[in-house]
């Protein structure tokens, strides 16, 4: 009988590199990726040919591959792809990060498996990570079958191997036999009759031809017997070895839906680990900002400021109830420590809510406010960070129409 397998449930951990010129980016990089428990970073590339070689030594399963470096001697581009392909048999999954909106459709023409924007946004983030890890999962293969078939090949090897051999008797042995034994009564009668009185030899040598000739029937219907014993005896063995075989067979089979049924346990079971993390990511807690001012601690929840107003040194903080809190720290400060998947500067005088704009139009450069009839300007200076806030509205649940 064949033991019963049994799975772990471990987290399997990803090996993961970063190549990227400017360091404060690869730091960004790692920092939003030692949020997920399922990756390990193993080292980091600033240009093509280290980022080929620590790749080629560590052979990890995803790649973050800056595409645009800003030093052009750093030679980073999607070539590095190409010559990946070259040396390995398994590439790793590579997700692309770049500034540059036109590097992403040549990108996706090299099969990279996701994008990030520069600034990175953890949650454009974690949907790579779960792309990536939902494409890992789908290709691996847990426990192969192949262990168990050769277990049950080798139990029929050895029942073959330990069965009697059976030699089959040819159908020119009775013959052979029959001549044989024919000649050996000849000379048992002859030797038997010889006497030494040539009168009595020569009387017993005058035998009835049809005495010969019965014995010899007999002698013949004797070999017929004992050769359709030994068929017979043959035939019941090979019986045996068939239902044997079927046995065998049977236990294969059922073997084989054992193991398939506990690898679709162990994949719903990391479909449910991956469910636990959504979960878990979508209770995380808000950003609390603290305005501090001679001993008056006043804590706001960002997601109820609408926008950020400079005033000469100090920013006056919009609420979404109509308050306004002033803090004497300037537009530049806060734009440097608030985070910009939240919050992003569109104008020298305003830093603007991404999750509380409702409307964009270019053609005016105006920004609408949600539920108000607010409308903040911005200029040319900071049009990229309208576009992307343009993109990060189009990453989520979307729909344009």
């Amino acid at each position: 009988m064949f033991s019963k397998i049994k799975f772990g449930k471990t987290l399997m951990k990803h090996k993961y590199i970063i190549v990227d010129d400017n360091h404060e980016s690869i730091l960004k990089t790692q920092a939003n990726a030692m949020r997920f428990e399922n990756l390990a970073f193993v080292g980091y590339a600033n240009n093509y040919d280290d980022a080929l070689n620590l790749i080629l030594e560590q052979q990890p399963s995803l790649v973050f591959l800056e595409i645009n470096p800003e030093k052009k001697e750093s030679n980073l581009s999607l070539a590095l792809i190409n010559e990946l392909y070259r040396y390995l048999t398994v590439v790793p999954k590579i997700i692309v990060i770049t500034s540059s909106q036109e590097m992403i459709f040549k990108a996706m023409e090299f099969g990279v498996a996701d994008y990030l924007i520069k600034p990175l946004n953890i949650n454009d983030f974690r949907k790579s990570i779960l792309k990536f890890e939902k494409s890992i999962t789908a290709n691996s293969v847990v426990i192969p079958t192949q262990n168990v078939v050769s277990v049950a090949q080798n139990v029929v090897e050895t029942v073959l191997t330990n069965e009697t051999q059976i030699e089959i008797p040819s159908e020119e042995k009775p013959v052979e036999e029959l001549e044989t034994t024919i000649e050996e009564e000849e000379e048992e009668i002859a030797e038997h009759f010889v006497s030494d009185d040539e009168s009595v030899f020569e009387e017993n040598l005058v035998i009835d031809e049809e005495e010969i000739q019965t014995e010899t029937e007999e002698t013949l219907e004797e070999i017929t017997t004992n050769i359709t014993e030994e068929v017979l005896e043959e035939n019941a063995e090979t019986t045996e070895i068939e239902e044997n075989n079927q046995e065998t067979e049977t236990v294969e089979e059922e073997q084989d839906e054992e193991v398939t049924t506990e690898e679709q346990e162990q994949q719903d079971e990391e479909v449910q680990i991956l469910e636990a993390k959504k979960i878990i990511v979508q209770h995380e807690q808000p950003l609390i900002i603290c305005v501090k001012s001679y001993g008056d601690y006043r804590y706001i929840d960002s997601r109820d400021v609408l926008y950020l107003e400079a005033d000469n040194n100090s920013t006056d903080i919009h609420l979404k109830d109509g308050e306004m809190v002033t803090a004497f720290k300037t537009l530049k400060h806060f734009e440097n420590v608030l985070p910009t998947n939240q919050f992003l500067r569109i104008h020298n005088s305003y830093i603007i809510s991404i999750n509380h704009v409702s409307r964009i139009h270019t053609g005016n450069s105006v920004c609408f406010i949600k539920n108000s009839t607010i409308k903040l300007p911005f200029s040319k200076s900071y049009r990229d960070n309208v576009e992307l806030i343009i993109h990060n509205i189009a990453s989520g649940n979307y729909l344009e129409i």
